[in-house]
């Protein structure tokens, strides 16, 4: 059983390990656009390719622990090899070949990131889990709320300062899973195969409705790391700490509320709460190529608020929707869901801007990709809010 102080450092290297996740994203035009004069959607898709390699690493990442044990040495060597990729990325390379290590860096994060919480989820007994994993999620939301205002600060005399510093933390992480972290006696697998998935939904057609809300959840945060960022250097000329902080004010309440907004749906109807919850965001997400530039900073306030509180009870009536005997597959088919929604979210953003900037300009264009995004978490509130109800009704 872990200690207190080294359950602290699941935290510890939570944060470290998505710390680097979105320190390029305010410098995300001039570091690949610009660099390689390509276009918003291969652009977009420096974004994408990463979690690409994520999705196809995380089963392996199971397996090989199952295999040979030793998750913090693994951990350690997964992060070398990330710290490794972070500075090819700086390098002078062709276009392809920038993408391919970036391929290769998602990979490794993701590798890395699931041994780390399978770590997590044997640390303690059963009954002080959510301890653990409470501490180990906040790691990982304040780690991508940081990286955003981080990278905007110091990536504006060089985009390619981000990609240093990145290299720097997870190197370091490295370090500190060698020298810190311990084996446990859990070792959940992370991912369920499609096949489980498809059988779990026949078996529980009504998880078919968290697993779209994780989709569509992470596929407009796919948005805010590609298309969002973009919209603000083209469009209102903001440079990029001013973009980092609005990233940041947006990721900020995401992840300070979410607790709190989980206990407010364990105590009422979560039909009201996600739902609700969903088609606010929406909104919101759906007017952002309206408003002016003094505007946004309260708007992206509003807007994380709103995403905290759709966050939280998704997984849980994504735990409520299936029998124990299946819940760790349930639970990694939602993570499979929002993986795939990150994959998909910049690659839309980028394909949507760019078509409709063809004929209309890129204000319409971004506009219209926000409506994009924005429209279908709506659509997805007003018709999943019935079946939640009724749900909720015979439990």
């Amino acid at each position: 059983m872990y200690p207190t102080w080294r359950i602290a450092v699941l935290g510890l290297m939570a944060l470290l390990m998505l710390l680097p996740v979105t320190l390029p994203v305010p410098v995300l035009r001039e570091l690949v656009a610009e660099r390689f004069g390509v276009s918003e959607l291969l652009t977009s898709l420096f974004m994408s390719i990463n979690m690409v390699g994520a999705v196809l690493a995380a089963p392996l990442a199971g397996a090989l622990a199952d295999r040979f044990g030793r998750r913090p040495l693994l951990i350690a060597a997964a992060l070398a090899l990330d710290a490794l990729c972070f500075l090819g990325l700086t390098r002078d390379v062709p276009f392809g070949l920038f993408l391919a290590v970036r391929f290769v860096e998602g990979a490794a994060h993701i590798f890395a990131l699931s041994l780390l919480l399978g770590l997590a989820s044997g640390a303690r007994p059963e009954a002080q889990r959510g301890l653990v994993m409470g501490v180990t999620g906040s790691g990982l939301l304040l780690g991508v709320a940081s990286g955003a205002p981080l990278g905007g600060r110091i990536g504006h005399p060089d985009p390619l300062v981000p990609l240093y510093v990145g290299a720097a933390v997870v190197a370091a992480a490295a370090v500190l899973a060698l020298l810190l972290l311990r084996e446990t006696g859990g070792r959940e697998r992370e991912r369920p195969g499609l096949g489980e998935i498809a059988r779990l939904v026949r078996a529980s057609p009504i998880v078919a409705i968290p697993l779209l809300f994780a989709f569509a959840d992470r596929f407009t945060v796919g948005f805010f790391t590609s298309t969002f960022p973009l919209f603000l250097r083209n469009i209102h000329a903001l440079p990029p700490a001013r973009i980092g902080l609005l990233i940041a004010v947006f990721m900020l309440p995401f992840a300070a509320l979410s607790f709190p907004f989980g206990i407010l749906s364990q105590k009422t109807s979560r039909a009201f709460v996600l739902c609700g919850g969903s088609f606010a965001y929406g909104c919101l997400v759906a007017s952002l190529g309206f408003w002016p530039t003094g505007a946004l900073l309260g708007v992206m306030l509003a807007t994380g608020t709103a995403a905290a509180v759709m966050f939280v009870p998704s997984m849980l009536f994504t735990a409520d929707a299936t029998p124990e005997s299946v819940r760790t597959t349930s639970m990694g088919a939602f993570n499979a869901a929002g993986s795939f929604g990150f994959i998909v979210g910049p690659l839309t953003g980028g394909l949507v801007s760019q078509t409709v900037a063809a004929s209309a300009g890129w204000p319409a264009g971004y506009a219209a990709a926000f409506a994009v995004a924005g429209g279908f978490k709506i659509l997805l509130a007003l018709g999943a809010f019935r079946a939640i109800r009724r749900f909720e009704r015979k439990t």
